[in-house]
């Protein structure tokens, strides 16, 4: 008998193509996404890396002789780009220098028309005052114009317009100058020999004929330094060990207080004192190399001067120098080493022996990329990179006490709209608020989410579940920008007018449901024979919305009967702060976010359970109690617990609820009725604004890394357990 020839082999050829083809496709697709995701964790470490990298100085050039005179000049300044310095020499002369070139002769050249004897810096500008009382007060300008599709650098020297009254209101034999220039006014102070200290001040935009006022301190002070606040709102006038501190008021000063800088050790003897930048915070020196940062302290509802924070600087510094807008300071010693600290998380920057000995005289661009140093008649010019010094471990996650506050705490506060502010990097406030948003919003979803997932699998007829889980699962569509805003203004307002009836809802709800059970349960048989079995939750849903109802007219009465009428005052006596957009507010918006997330995964998980486990217990005499809570919920719980840990990982990372349905205030406080603010929702804000390459900037890219690591840390801590789990509970 013949048989019928024939071959599969050209199919299964066509077969092993398409099998080998779709199997490139997923395993192309399987590394694309891990290569993605190391992608995405290289760059962010890629961003943020630099915050922790070390600072530098380099000698750039040395010029040659510019001045054979054995004194040091009053005033040296260098431009942004390291190109010209301009100095002003004992003898009056101005002049202008380029780095570039190596002539022995200026750019430009200006005598002030008198010798000073006496002189103060400050910033930019200086003061200058010859025998005769000639008062000069300007600034040098580096100013570049176009000139034939060529910049050119033109030199200029700004001199402030002086009232022609203000030569015959200073005092005779000054011994001491210095003084402040703000956007309104020129205030100077001056100290002569008979120990008087005169204040004087005007209009800086003045004509010549403004009016100058005159302050005569009552009492006499041994001067041995003065210092102006840039406002000129507080006089600092060191008399040996001793500090007095004078507030303007109106157009005379009174004393505030007089502190003693050597607090009590007479061997120690000052040796210097400058302000920090915003001149909120004070920096002496002593001989023996101690630099203490002093600033105004609230103690006793007043304001009290108080030593903060000490750095040991060596006894071999010559002198200080601060920063220009970071709260740090240099210090240069006589072995030629210098030092960059930054004062706030008292962080050494940085530390290089740049110089062969201690210059005479020093100064830093407005960028702090160059430091200009005047040593034995050579100008001395070297490349700064401090890096980011305000970025620290301590600074990201300690306490730091910052200027004007009480006492150390966490704080992040990135921006302002003062030119002497601080940033303030703490990461704690906003991890803290991070770990608050989440844990409420895990308190109000997972019970609810897992316990529907439970009676949905398990108790609901099967009629019922094929529309109540795709509706609760058609939640996960919804936007959560929509979900902020309906919780920011619509959820928020409500439940601040009615927060009695809501806080006596969240216990009454369960309460009724478990009322609503037992007489469910007792009630006649031939009215529970009425109802298919499965369908019981649809009796439910109009006894909770009943009670609702009910609850929030009652929820008044209650708040008028128990809290006098107001819960918010009630709770304000007890220091329980309430803001309308709070942790309640997001917990109650998270969670719905969260719930279609748990409920599908654990209810896949407990649906897909064999059937013949369950059936099997029943038929071994177990109840449905005993059955769901020592065979399905075992055989479930990697499922379960999977779940749980998926909606963690949604909580952590959500932004839109948390931004618009809290106050965005970085507190830490566990009070269900106070704000937060999370990592998530920090980045969404201030990264648009964040100046590329700046501190704000990659510290927000560290944060983003953190929400990438933590989200990692609890996917693998749910693998491993869900793992150990399955393992535990196969022979089910």
């Amino acid at each position: 008998m013949p048989y019928p020839q024939f071959s599969l082999k050209a199919a299964d050829k066509k077969r092993l193509v398409k099998d080998r083809l779709v199997r490139f496709t997923v395993r192309a697709g399987g590394v694309s996404v891990l290569g993605a995701l190391i992608l995405i964790f290289v760059y962010l470490i890629w961003v943020a890396l630099p915050l922790f990298s070390s600072a530098d100085i380099k000698m750039s050039s040395v010029h040659p002789r510019v001045s054979g005179a054995a004194q040091p000049p009053i005033q040296l300044a260098v431009d942004d780009y390291g190109q010209y310095v301009f100095m002003l020499d004992h003898l009056g002369k101005m002049t202008f220098w380029s780095t570039q070139k190596t002539e022995s002769s200026p750019l430009w050249q200006q005598q002030l028309g008198f010798v000073p004897q006496q002189s103060a810096v400050v910033g930019h500008w200086f003061a200058a005052l010859g025998s005769g009382k000639q008062l000069v007060i300007g600034r040098p300008q580096f100013s570049h114009r176009l000139r034939a599709g060529e910049t050119i650098f033109v030199p200029d020297f700004e001199p402030l317009t002086l009232p022609s009254s203000l030569r015959a209101d200073i005092p005779d034999h000054v011994q001491q100058l210095t003084f402040a220039v703000s956007a309104q006014a020129v205030t100077l102070a001056f100290t002569t020999q008979n120990d008087m200290v005169t204040v004087l001040s005007f209009a800086r935009d003045s004509s010549d004929s403004a009016q100058v006022r005159v302050f005569h301190f009552p009492e006499k002070v041994a001067a041995d330094a003065l210092l102006f606040s840039p406002d000129g709102q507080t006089l600092y006038i060191r008399e040996g060990g001793h500090l007095v501190i004078a507030l303007r008021n109106g157009h005379t000063y009174s004393v505030r207080e007089v502190v003693d800088l050597t607090r009590g050790d007479a061997q120690r003897t000052i040796a210097q004192i400058i302000l920090l930048p915003g001149g909120d915070s004070l920096l002496v020196r002593d001989q023996q190399g101690v630099v203490t940062q002093w600033f105004d302290v609230i103690r006793d509802q007043k304001r009290q001067f108080m030593p903060v924070r000490a750095f040991n600087t060596g006894d071999q510094t010559s002198l200080i120098m601060t920063d220009v807008y970071h709260q740090g300071f240099f210090s240069f010693h006589h072995d030629g080493q210098v030092r960059n600290y930054q004062a706030t998380n008292h962080k050494l920057v940085l530390s290089q022996k740049v110089f062969k000995q201690s210059p005479d005289g020093v100064a830093l661009s407005d960028n702090e990329k160059y430091l200009v140093a005047y040593q034995q008649g050579h100008i001395n010019l070297a490349r700064v990179d401090l890096g980011y010094p305000e970025i620290s471990f301590s600074a990201l996650w300690q306490k730091i006490w910052y200027e004007n506050y009480p006492e150390p705490d966490y704080v992040w506060q990135s921006t302002s709209a003062s030119d002497s502010f601080e940033p303030k990097f703490s990461l704690v406030p906003i991890a803290f608020g991070t770990i608050k948003a989440a844990f409420y919003a895990m308190i109000f979803a997972v019970p609810m989410a897992i316990l529907a997932a439970i009676y949905t699998a398990y108790f609901m007829s099967a009629r019922m579940r094929r529309k109540v889980k795709p509706t609760i699962e058609l939640m996960e569509a919804l936007p959560t920008v929509i979900i902020g805003f309906l919780a920011g203004l619509w959820l928020a307002p409500i439940l601040e007018r009615h927060l009695v009836a809501a806080v006596v809802m969240i216990i009454l709800l369960p309460l009724s449901t478990i009322v609503f059970g037992l007489i469910w349960h007792f009630s006649p048989e031939r009215w529970r024979r009425t109802v298919q079995r499965g369908w019981h939750a649809a009796l439910l849903v109009p006894v909770l919305a009943g009670v609702m109802v009910l609850m929030l007219p009652v929820g008044f009465h209650l708040e008028t009967w128990l809290f006098d009428g107001d819960i918010r005052v009630f709770l304000a006596q007890y220091g329980i702060d309430f803001n309308q957009r709070n942790a309640l507010v997001v917990g109650i918006a998270m969670g719905f976010a969260v719930i279609p997330t748990i409920f599908t995964i654990a209810e896949d998980a407990i649906f897909s359970v064999p059937k013949h486990l369950s059936d099997g217990s029943l038929a071994l005499g177990a109840t449905t109690w005993q059955t769901l809570t020592h065979v399905v919920l075992l055989t479930a719980s990697p499922g379960i617990f999977s779940a749980i840990m998926m909606g963690l990982g949604r909580a952590v990372g959500e932004t839109m609820i948390v931004l618009m349905a809290t106050g965005n205030t970085p507190i830490m406080d566990w009070n269900i009725f106070e704000g937060m603010r999370t990592l998530a929702a920090t980045i969404a804000v201030e990264l648009p604004e964040a100046e590329v390459g700046s501190s704000q900037y990659r510290l927000l890219f560290l944060g983003a890394l953190l929400l990438f690591v933590f989200t990692f840390l609890v996917n693998a801590l749910a693998e491993w357990i869900r793992l150990r789990l399955r393992e535990k509970y196969r022979a089910l």
